[in-house]
């Protein structure tokens, strides 16, 4: 049987965990239209993230009712935090565009649709791009996963917790990291951390951020159920997340920064400790 420190090494070996998307935008420079397709796409996909939908409950009446509470902990903390990503999305737009292209940074639904332009744009003639959303087929996919949520049975509420551990995994290690590499770090936009408009970056990043929190939460909640009857569910559900994440930043990556690079190194040192460090101490 796996154990913990196992299941977390298989979510770290898995490619999703080095895709080198974010170095490769750092490395492009892409057109504004570009930079505003990939933010429609990721917040959709950062938007199905959030609701717990019926995941808590099912915990509980499955009873798990501390490890219910954990991800409960993990949904309130994401709350409200898709106006943030849109003010983020829209100020990084503006500067990469050298003008106002979105006015009103504080109004979620402008800015929304102005990303969502740049994707029908870019986009919109792949095969299976769903014109009524804007959604290309692989962030259709990634969504899916966390549908499940709202199944209660038993075999799927363990196939979510191990969505969830991949899920905060991949953001605290990959995702916010890969964010602030290729928006603050390359000095490309010209941000900064102490902008006021890159508040939801500061809110998720490092040691102080709500990304490692929910990293602990997830560890703590999987670690205390894994054992040979759930250990299959559990690993089903981590590899569900991974796969269709990585499948759209494959696509994300070849449709927009068409960079043509080879390899998938680590983009940047880990914002944390491995979880079962932080969780320990």
């Amino acid at each position: 049987m796996r154990t913990i420190d196992d299941l977390v090494g298989h979510v770290r070996a898995h490619r999703c965990s080095t895709h080198p998307i974010f170095r490769h935008w750092s490395a492009v420079k892409p057109e504004p239209d570009a930079v505003g397709a990939l933010f429609h796409q990721i917040q959709k996909f950062c938007a199905s993230t959030r609701p717990g939908g019926n995941f808590p409950e099912a915990l509980k009446r499955h009873g798990m009712v501390s490890e219910s509470g954990l991800l409960q902990e993990i949904v309130e903390s994401e709350e409200n935090h898709g106006p943030e990503l849109a003010t983020m999305a829209g100020y990084i737009l503006n500067r990469a565009a050298g003008r106002t292209v979105c006015p009103d940074l504080r109004d979620q639904g402008a800015v929304e649709g102005k990303l969502r332009e740049c994707s029908d744009r870019l986009l919109g003639t792949l095969p299976g791009y769903d014109r009524e959303n804007g959604l290309t087929v692989q962030a259709r996919k990634a969504i899916a996963v966390f549908a499940g949520r709202e199944r209660t049975d038993r075999e799927s509420t363990f196939r979510n917790l191990g969505t969830a551990l991949a899920l905060e995994m991949i953001s605290n290690r990959h995702l916010i990291p890969g964010e602030k590499h290729c928006l603050v770090d390359s000095g490309i936009y010209g941000a900064s951390m102490d902008d006021p408009e890159m508040h939801y970056l500061v809110e998720h990043w490092g040691e102080a951020g709500a990304e490692l929190q929910h990293e602990k939460n997830a560890f703590e909640a999987v670690s205390s159920v894994l054992n040979e009857e759930t250990e299959r569910w559990i690993l089903e559900g981590a590899d569900d997340f991974l796969d269709s994440l990585a499948g759209l930043w494959d696509v994300l990556d070849s449709a927009l920064l068409r960079s043509g690079f080879a390899g998938s190194d680590t983009l940047v040192p880990s914002a944390s400790r491995r979880p079962s460090e932080a969780v320990r101490t």
